[in-house]
């Protein structure tokens, strides 16, 4: 199966859409990943779910990439009286470690780490950024806060502190226990919520060790003063615009999006645009117009994939909602700004051998007007590099690794295969030419571009690039 698009869709996958046949109606929808959200999903839903995956993933004879995506650190009051109280803007509020139920002039807060980092001028931001509080005052036990802006405050309500940061990992006691759940499923990425800083990061990646992608969710301010560091010890990024909007102001994020997109095509890592892409579609069939302008936009910026959240997990319209997503990629991809826009957001290359490659890849299929390049990668990092380039034609990821082609399913325009180990340059160039035909990406007679690390198998190696005839006689043998 062939897309009509470059940029993937990433589909969260909840009580609406768990099931083999609804994950199989996603995926011909236009699905290419699915996140699997750990705040609501036990072990065995985990395991469960994972199946009906590769289920669908075997009948379909396409690669699918699936995403574990980590709760992550939640920071709450606790609980009142009466369930609620009234906050008055300009009027006094304390949050403090006395277990006792809250009423209108205190609550608890039952997190000793936010009482290490707070300062006087910090804000506290409850119920998703509807409430405002300002510290004025702290000490171990008590922060007393000005209410700046209020509202009702119910049980349980999270909260922010965006100016704030706090001494605590990413990674909580269920985070661990959901990561070594889920490596035994083998999945392709697991994301990291509420990343602070690249340490956080860093501890991810010697638990995972090897064995999926990690994904660093950006919504946190902390982690917009250190992006640099943070990029390059992920594998991918997210911009989780939901979180990033409560604890910024509204107006920074559109541009924090083209900032953070562009950063990730520099690094040659894929990007993912998520949070209310097309919220309305949860309970409604079509779209509002300014959704459809939202994911164009970042269709247009060259994110690599764009991802529904409670649209496919828990809405009414979760086929639909892909359905739309996949027709407003393809047709931004065929407006005739697209390339141009792309191009001008191009990255120079770095000094590598492997980088020159690609980039000189790219410009020799658009000169000779190539039907495909393709990429023979072993652990994927050339196949990462192609998609870098944004080429016009279509771009053959070829791995004998079924865990590199369904990680590089994340990937902007790679349309990845799993095919054997060639013994030989020629049996090389042979397999690409008639995977490509096979494929539906060349016909016989056309011309392909291969790269390729030789000697054959060397990971991380490309240093070749052949032009070759899509021949009849090809080998079918992959």
């Amino acid at each position: 199966m062939r897309r009509q698009r470059k940029v993937k869709i990433l589909a969260t996958l909840g009580p609406a859409s768990s099931s083999r046949e609804m994950i199989e109606t996603l995926f011909h929808a236009g699905a290419d990943l699915f996140r699997i959200n750990m705040s609501h999903t036990s072990h065995p839903m985990l395991a469960e779910i994972m199946a009906a995956i590769r289920t669908v993933e075997k009948s379909a004879g396409r690669p699918i990439g699936v995403l574990v995506d980590l709760q992550g650190p939640k920071l709450r009051v606790g609980k009142f009286e009466n369930g609620a109280v009234e906050l008055i803007p300009d009027g006094h509020f304390t949050l403090d470690r006395n277990t006792a139920p809250g009423n209108a002039a205190r609550v608890e807060l039952p997190h000793p780490e936010i009482f290490a980092a707070i300062a006087p001028g910090n804000r506290l931001l409850l119920d998703d950024g509807k409430i405002e509080l300002k510290c004025v005052e702290a000490d171990a036990d008590e922060i007393g806060c000005l209410v700046v802006h209020g509202g009702t405050l119910s049980d349980r309500k999270g909260v922010s502190l965006p100016d704030s940061v706090l001494p605590l990992s990413a990674l909580t006691d269920k985070d661990r226990a959901d990561v070594d759940a889920a490596l035994k499923l083998e999945p392709d990425w697991i994301a990291l919520s509420f990343v602070q800083r690249p340490e956080d990061m860093i501890e991810l990646r010697e638990i995972v060790k090897g064995r999926a992608g990690l994904l660093a969710k950006i919504e946190k301010p902390q982690a917009i003063a250190c992006l640099n560091d943070i990029f390059k010890v992920s594998d991918a990024i997210m911009i989780a615009r939901g979180d990033l909007g409560v604890e910024m102001p509204l107006e920074q994020v559109p541009g924090l999006q083209k900032r953070m997109i562009r950063m990730a095509r520099r690094h040659g890592k894929p990007v993912v645009v998520a949070t209310q892409m097309l919220e309305s579609m949860i309970a409604s069939p079509v779209p509002t117009r300014a959704e459809v302008s939202d994911v164009a936009t970042a269709v247009f910026e060259g994110a690599d994939a764009v991802m529904l959240s409670a649209e496919s997990a828990a809405g009414d319209y979760p086929a639909e909602a892909v359905a739309t997503m996949d027709r407003v990629a393809v047709s931004v991809e065929r407006d005739e700004n697209y390339p141009v826009i792309i191009r001008a957001q191009a990255a120079e290359p770095e000094a590598t051998a492997a980088d020159a490659i690609s980039a000189a890849t790219r410009q020799v299929a658009e000169t000779l007007d190539l039907a495909a390049i393709v990429t023979y990668t072993a652990s994927g990092s050339t196949g990462l590099r192609a998609s870098r380039e944004r080429p016009a034609m279509p771009i053959i990821a070829l791995s004998p690794k079924l865990s590199t082609v369904r990680r590089l399913s994340l990937a902007w325009g790679l349309h990845c295969v799993q095919t054997v180990e060639a013994g030989n340059l020629e049996a090389m160039v042979d397999r690409a030419c008639q995977i490509a035909h096979e494929e539906g990406m060349a016909e016989y007679g056309d011309r392909i571009a291969i790269t390729a690390g030789v000697p054959l198998g060397t990971p991380g190696a490309t240093n070749m690039l052949r032009i070759a005839f899509v021949e009849a006689q090809g080998s079918r043998n992959r």
